[in-house]
C-alpha cells in the first residue's frame, strides 16, 4: 500500500439513507435501554470497582493503546483516524449478549453499557479530538474538517442519550412489556443496522475490494488489542473471572455504528474512516462469537465479588 487514494475517496451514502441509519442506531439503543433500570446504576454504590475498571478500560486505556498501535503501524491517515473513532466509541450493542454467552457478569455488562453510553455523549467527541490531534497526519484531517466538538456532542446526545433515557422510562413504567419488546426490538434493529452497513459496502464495492485486505488485518489486530486491553486491566485489578470476561467483551465490542454515523455526518464518509468502522462492525460480531464460544466451554468457579 503505497498510495493514499483512500484518504481522499468518499463513501457514497446519500442523505436519505443517512437518516435511516440515524433512526436505526437510535432504535438499537432504545431496544437495549428497555432492559436497563435504575437498579443497574445503583450497583455502582454497592460494588463500584468493576464499573470503574470497565469505564477506564473503554475511555482511557483503549484510546491510548490505539494511539500506540497507530504510531507502530503508521497506517494511512484516514485509516488511523477511523481507528481513533472506533476506540472513542462506547461498547457495542451486542456486548451484553456476547457477555452472557461468554459466562460473564451480565449485570455488570448491562451497567457498563448504560454508563458508557451516557459518558460517550462527551467522551467520544473529546477522545477523538484529543488523540487525533496528537498524531500529525490525522491532526491535519481534523484541521481541514474543523469539527465542532459541541456539534458532535449534540448529535451523540440525540443518538444515544435520548433513546437510552426513553427506554429506561418505558422499563420503569411497564417492566414486563419492556422486557418482551426488548427481545424483539434488539434483534430486529440490529439486523436492520447490519443490513444497512452491507448495503453501504456493496454500493462502494470497488473501493472495498481494492482495500479489503489492508483494512482487514488492521481491524483484526486492533480488535485483538481491544480485547487484550480489557482482559489485562481487569486481571491487573484482580477482578473475578466473571467480571474479567464482561470487561474484556465490553472493551472489544465497540459501537462502530455510532462511529459510522459520525463519519458520514462530520467527515462526508471519508473512505478510510468509513471502511475501517464498517469492517470493524462486521468483524467484532465474528470475533465476539468466537470468544464467547471459547469461554462458553470453560465454566467459572463461583468466587466472591470483586
Amino acid at each position: 500500500m503505497t498510495d493514499a487514494v483512500l484518504d481522499t475517496v468518499q463513501i457514497n451514502f446519500n442523505s436519505e439513507t443517512l437518516w435511516v441509519l440515524n433512526f436505526a442506531l437510535a432504535f438499537v439503543m432504545f431496544g437495549i435501554a428497555l432492559e436497563i433500570s435504575i437498579e443497574d446504576f445503583k450497583r455502582l454504590l454497592n460494588n463500584p470497582k468493576p464499573i470503574l475498571v470497565g469505564v477506564c478500560s473503554q475511555f482511557v486505556l483503549l484510546p491510548a493503546v490505539t494511539f500506540l498501535l497507530v504510531l507502530a503501524m503508521n497506517p494511512l491517515p484516514s485509516i488511523a483516524l477511523g481507528m481513533f473513532m472506533v476506540a472513542a466509541c462506547p461498547g457495542g450493542n451486542i456486548s451484553n449478549f456476547i457477555s452472557h454467552l461468554s459466562g460473564g457478569n451480565t449485570a455488570l455488562s448491562v451497567s457498563l453499557t448504560a454508563i458508557a453510553t451516557l459518558l460517550a455523549v462527551a467522551m467520544t467527541p473529546l477522545n477523538l479530538q484529543f488523540w487525533g490531534s496528537l498524531y500529525a497526519p490525522t491532526a491535519s484531517i481534523l484541521n481541514e474538517v474543523a469539527i465542532s466538538s459541541l456539534e458532535m456532542i449534540k448529535l451523540v446526545s440525540l443518538l444515544l442519550g435520548v433513546p437510552l433515557l426513553l427506554g429506561m422510562y418505558v422499563n420503569h413504567l411497564v417492566p414486563k412489556i419492556a422486557t418482551r419488546m426488548a427481545k424483539v426490538l434488539k434483534v430486529a434493529s440490529l439486523l436492520f443496522f447490519v443490513a444497512l452497513v452491507f448495503i453501504a459496502l456493496y454500493n462502494n464495492r470497488e473501493i472495498f475490494m481494492d482495500y479489503v485486505f489492508y483494512v482487514f488485518w488492521i481491524v483484526l489486530l486492533h480488535n485483538l488489542l481491544a480485547f487484550t486491553t480489557g482482559f489485562s486491566l481487569a486481571k491487573l485489578f484482580r477482578l473475578t473471572d466473571e467480571n474479567v470476561r464482561s470487561i474484556t467483551v465490553e472493551t472489544g465490542i465497540q459501537n462502530s455504528g455510532l462511529g459510522l454515523l459520525l463519519i458520514f455526518t462530520f467527515f462526508d464518509g471519508l473512505g478510510g474512516m468509513a471502511l475501517l468502522a464498517a469492517f470493524w462492525g462486521i468483524w467484532h460480531l465474528v470475533s465476539g462469537l468466537l470468544l464467547a464460544g471459547f469461554w462458553g466451554y470453560k465454566p467459572i468457579k463461583k468466587e466472591k465479588l470483586a
